[in-house]
């Protein structure tokens, strides 16, 4: 059963009864780059964006409908912007539900307990890495479909899902800077479905194992990569507590045919194998701001173009930033073509206060495919492999708890080897991008 939530400002306001919850975020964001990495895009580029999100559900006994819409915006960046669908997509239903309480929550009762979600749906499933409801990016992956979650009394649990993942519009360039109304889009030509299971108590942790499905195909007016992906993977971990240490391990194996682009003239089927790793081992101290210090390593195969076949990973529908740090203007790394490994420190001060610093040198898995995701190529291979190093910090602060966040933060990559050498490298100096932003809690 659901937990009783303290209604929040907004619901108070509106004097909403019990049963109906009501909630709302607003978001505004300043940001900015210089020395850009990509090959094509302003050098430099700034932005404002906001953010305004808007949750209503009923709770009908055993079955709750619920509503979330999403207005995601951007103001005064450059008219050769890196902006994607993932920074704009106005007025949009993202969520549009009904949740069935299945089986038997009671606290001491023998059996599971279960829950249904039916309709339009954002999922977070196990760490994230490859299917996620974004946080910092300015708009989020949603699903419509059927969504089956079931734990058992001993805590063991299994979700399973079909969806087909809505298509966010407006996605041309000239749509994304008149932050044009366009409803997103699903359609059976692109279908995502799986299923993971998460076993507590195994290997001092939490062990969790999956199997995702993605199949996609050209459809009217929108041409694709026709993606027919299975992803099989694993995680091990154990979350962070004071004095002890913990781990995060994380591996997938990809395999399938997918196309080398969306281009309308691409029509050769390759055969796809690839994989991506994350390995992370940390402590916490004890003392007033509890410091975690973390060992990290993040890998993920790359493309060398051979004929017939195609190794570059997929990330799917997953989050990157609290591994690979911001995404908006910036979001240089991801897991594809990469070897990198690296060190974080975050701290938190006291309840409103937390910090974190991070620091991370870069290769390419693959020398003959793009860095990441910065477009940066020598076909050849005659750039090597090192790109260079990434810093970040970011700083929160609750202004007023649970109402009012303030949160600043920034990345510099310093480029080197590939990122600099390679033929369509800029010659744009070290990227360096900070960000500000301004969050209300309704």
């Amino acid at each position: 059963m659901q937990a009783a939530a303290k209604p929040g400002p907004l619901a108070e306001a509106l004097g909403a009864p019990d049963d109906l919850t009501v909630s709302a975020t607003v978001r505004a964001r300043a940001e900015g780059i210089d020395g850009q990495f990509r090959p094509s895009p302003a050098a430099a580029d700034s932005l404002f964006s906001l953010r305004t999100q808007l949750a209503i559900e009923y709770d009908a006994g055993p079955v709750r409908f619920g509503s979330e819409l999403w207005d995601a915006r951007a103001y005064g960046e450059a008219p050769t912007s890196s902006i994607t669908t993932s920074d704009v997509n106005t007025l949009e239903l993202v969520q549009a539900y009904a949740k069935i309480e299945l089986g038997d929550g009671r606290k001491g009762a023998k059996g599971g307990h279960g829950l249904l979600t039916l309709g339009r749906q954002t999922m977070d499933i196990g760490s994230r890495r490859l299917v996620a409801r974004n946080r910092f990016r300015q708009t989020t992956n949603g699903f419509t479909g059927a969504n089956l979650e079931w734990t058992t009394h001993g805590g063991a649990r299994l979700q399973a899902f079909w969806t087909m993942p809505q298509i966010r519009r407006p996605d041309d360039a000239q749509g994304l800077q008149d932050n044009a109304v366009k409803f997103d889009l699903e359609t059976t030509r692109v279908q995502f479905f799986g299923a993971h299971a998460a076993l507590p108590c195994v290997l001092g942790g939490t062990f969790e194992t999956y199997g995702f499905r993605l199949a996609e195909q050209d459809g009217e007016n929108r041409l694709t990569r026709n993606r027919r992906l299975w992803t099989l993977g694993a995680r091990a971990f154990a979350r962070p507590a004071v004095g002890q240490w913990d781990h995060d391990i994380e591996g997938a194996y990809q395999f399938g045919t997918a196309r080398r682009s969306t281009g309308a003239a691409d029509l050769a089927d390759l055969t796809v194998s690839a994989w991506f790793l994350h390995a992370e081992a940390g402590y916490t101290l004890k003392g007033a701001w509890k410091p975690r210090v973390a060992a990290l390593f993040d890998a993920a195969s790359g493309d060398g173009g051979k004929a017939g076949r195609y190794g570059r990973f997929d990330t799917l529908y997953g989050a990157r930033r609290f591994d690979f740090g911001p995404t908006a203007l910036y979001g240089a790394l991801q897991r594809a073509n990469i070897i990198s490994p690296g060190l974080r420190l975050e701290a938190a001060a006291d309840k409103r206060t937390d910090v974190m610093v991070s620091y991370r040198a870069l290769w390419l898995e693959n020398a003959r495919d793009a860095f990441a995701t910065t477009g940066v190529k020598d076909g050849s291979g005659a750039s090597g492999r090192f790109a260079g190093h990434q810093a970040e910090a970011r700083l929160r602060h609750w202004l007023v708890p649970d109402l009012l966040q303030a949160e600043t933060g920034g990345a510099v990559l310093f480029k080197r080897g590939v990122l600099r050498s390679a033929p369509n490298a800029p010659a744009s100096g070290n990227s360096v991008y900070g960000y500000f932003d301004l969050t209300l809690t309704l």
